[in-house]
């Protein structure tokens, strides 16, 4: 379906110079003089680049349509990982370089939702939170507080988050998956 600048909002997909596209921002420019305009920021979703586009009245360009499917995270296989899809049951090899930021938190067996375009795989969206054991970090100290400073822990999925200082090694958190910050104790 073919979309002009005044159908942009936020969160729409499109397909724009041979790549796909989501609208991140948009802010619709009425200068005293001359021709309305859209400026955008749109994110590719194959590379995660971001850029401001400035979009002209006559710009045309199609809308991309996404896919989100439920899927079941297996196991690590050859630079990928499995994937079930819990609707059909068929598996999926989904390259590393795709999930980026999702491999941090993925645990074996946890719910997922893979974005596809078509048959091609763009992404994964894990849950805003997850909980993981704590399975490095210094030890706890007696009357710390949340308000501290913190200290660096790695949980069971290898990544290294900052936890206030009553955390210790064995400890079950809540982690923020968006940016990889300490939610609470689970």
């Amino acid at each position: 379906m073919a979309i002009g600048m005044n159908d942009l909002k936020t969160g729409l997909t499109i397909e724009y110079n041979n790549s796909i596209w989501r609208v991140i921002e948009f802010q619709h420019v009425k200068p005293g003089k001359g021709a309305a305009f859209v400026r955008s920021k749109l994110k590719n979703l194959r590379t995660g680049a971001v850029n401001e586009v400035t979009f002209r009245p006559g710009d045309k360009f199609e809308q991309a349509e996404i896919t989100t499917r439920p899927m079941s995270y297996l196991y690590a296989e050859n630079g990928g990982r499995v994937f079930m899809d819990t609707e059909t049951y068929d598996q999926i090899n989904i390259s590393d370089d795709h999930l980026q930021n999702a491999l941090k938190f993925m645990l074996e067996g946890m719910e997922v939702k893979i974005t596809m375009y078509g048959s091609e795989v763009l992404g994964a969206e894990l849950p805003s939170s997850v909980t993981l054991k704590v399975t490095e970090t210094q030890p706890g100290i007696k009357g710390a507080t949340a308000t501290g400073s913190g200290k660096p822990a790695t949980v069971e999925t290898g990544a290294t988050i900052t936890v206030p200082d009553f955390v210790n090694e064995g400890d079950t958190i809540i982690v923020n998956t968006e940016d990889g910050s300490y939610k609470g104790r689970a």
